[in-house]
């Protein structure tokens, strides 16, 4: 079994990865892993959409598993089979504002319980570090800018919205003066404002 990473948006697909589906015979995903992988699959092969997936599930030992983004960053990497990464909004959002993936810690707020995300946010804003945050839908940006107020200290606050499609979107704000996300999905990069690069706002 396989487990594919799609990437972020369209065109995100590495080598690897298309090889993989199109060599396929049964192919499981959700909805929008399919439709980034569309343009590889092959005729004859069978395509079934599933949204959730167990490590205990029973599944064909050729079947290949999507997964949108990266597989080990909030998806699917925890199935056992063989990995292919795919090119992941933490990449992404890294290229397109200068960061350094070094100097990025990881919080995933994906469904899961947001308090306890945002007090890892916090924690390692004051540890010095860029945090890039997995969000789900429900996840609040006021809520973040409330957890990161008691820093004393100018944090900027980047909202990365549809990543990798043609309506992306990057907005930086501040926590004093955070922007709201219009996208259901997007990601979100917080760090001090002094580590933050020199760069004009992005829309």
């Amino acid at each position: 079994m396989k487990i594919v990473g799609v990437g972020c948006g369209p065109g995100m697909l590495t080598e690897e990865a298309v090889r993989a589906i199109s060599d396929a015979r049964i192919i499981f995903g959700a909805k929008r892993a399919i439709a980034l992988a569309a343009a590889h699959i092959p005729a004859g092969c069978v395509v079934r959409e599933m949204t959730t997936f167990r490590p205990e599930q029973p599944l064909p030992d050729d079947a290949v598993i999507l997964s949108t983004g990266d597989p080990q960053l909030a998806g699917l990497g925890y199935l056992d089979g063989e990995v292919i990464p795919g090119i992941s909004s933490l990449q992404v959002a890294a290229a397109r504002l200068g960061i350094p993936l070094e100097r990025i810690s990881v919080v995933v707020a994906h469904g899961k319980e947001h308090e306890q995300a945002l007090a890892e946010v916090a924690a390692e804003v004051e540890l010095g570090k860029i945090v890039f945050i997995v969000a789900d839908p429900k996840f609040s940006i006021s809520a973040l800018a409330s957890a990161l107020a008691g820093s004393g200290k100018e944090i900027s606050v980047a909202v990365c919205e549809d990543l990798g499609y043609p309506g992306e979107r990057i907005v930086i704000g501040t926590s004093a003066e955070p922007l709201v996300p219009v996208s259901r999905l997007f990601s979100v990069l917080v760090g001090r404002t002094d580590m933050f690069p020199k760069r004009p706002r992005i829309q």
